[in-house]
């Protein structure tokens, strides 16, 4: 369902102070923390000389019981062929995976639990995070209609921001259902558009953000799509 330039000032704020949602606008800068789970894999889909993807382990902190258990909840993610030129991102622990680019880089964003970013761009980015929340679906929230609008306007930009809805869309992958949006914030210096996606699984609220200047937009577009689509929220 499109939406073109959309006026967001009619929108409620009920649904977010159910789950007592903070503003991710405050959350804008990155920070200097580690990253606390302790549990993650990447895994590269440029294939090694023997023919296969090759996977790197990071942090490493589990026992090998443990790891073993995590590996096999992971194992159906490697089946699919990880696209050209694009990194898997797992989180068993945490309970979601994606993909990247596989030039991009890693680095700390404040209060977000995993990012990666453009080598030279930093505008250009991915990163994940989530909160504690009683809710089982993202349908508890409301029809996408409801939440997304809410979800853009009152916790991913400032008050100063314009805000334009592109298109939004709801997808249902194996039982877990998802709302993603595409979007544009214009302040009076600079505008970025982005994909947000958004699931409910494990007692927590995920959201997956993947932006780049506007400028770019055209150009980079595609590409940020299949990390926006590759996101999936994993049981644990």
């Amino acid at each position: 369902m499109a939406v073109s330039s959309l006026s967001l000032s009619w929108v409620s704020t009920t649904i977010y102070s159910k789950l007592n949602l903070p503003h991710y606008n405050d959350l804008s800068r990155a920070a200097i923390s580690p990253l606390h789970s302790c549990n993650r894999i990447t895994c590269s889909g440029e294939k090694a000389s023997n023919g296969e993807g090759h996977c790197r382990r990071i942090t490493l902190l589990l026992g090998v019981g443990a790891l073993t258990g995590n590996l096999l909840r992971a194992s159906s993610l490697f089946a699919e062929e990880i696209p050209e030129n694009y990194r898997s991102f797992v989180d068993t622990e945490d309970g979601y995976s994606y993909y990247y680019p596989a030039d991009w880089r890693d680095f700390d964003f404040r209060a977000h639990d995993s990012a990666f970013k453009d080598r030279y761009l930093q505008l250009q980015n991915v990163r994940v995070r989530f909160i504690p929340t009683d809710k089982k679906d993202i349908h508890d929230l409301g029809p996408m209609e409801e939440v997304v609008p809410d979800l853009v306007k009152y916790k991913l930009a400032a008050p100063n921001q314009v805000v334009t809805i592109f298109d939004m869309q709801e997808k249902n992958i194996d039982g877990k259902n998802y709302y993603t949006v595409e979007f544009q914030l214009t302040s009076p210096n600079f505008a970025v558009t982005s994909f947000a996606t958004v699931a409910i699984a494990n007692g927590r609220y995920y959201t997956q953000i993947v932006v780049a200047n506007e400028r770019r937009w055209r150009r980079v577009r595609n590409k940020l799509k299949v990390v926006a689509d590759s996101f999936r929220v994993l049981d644990i």
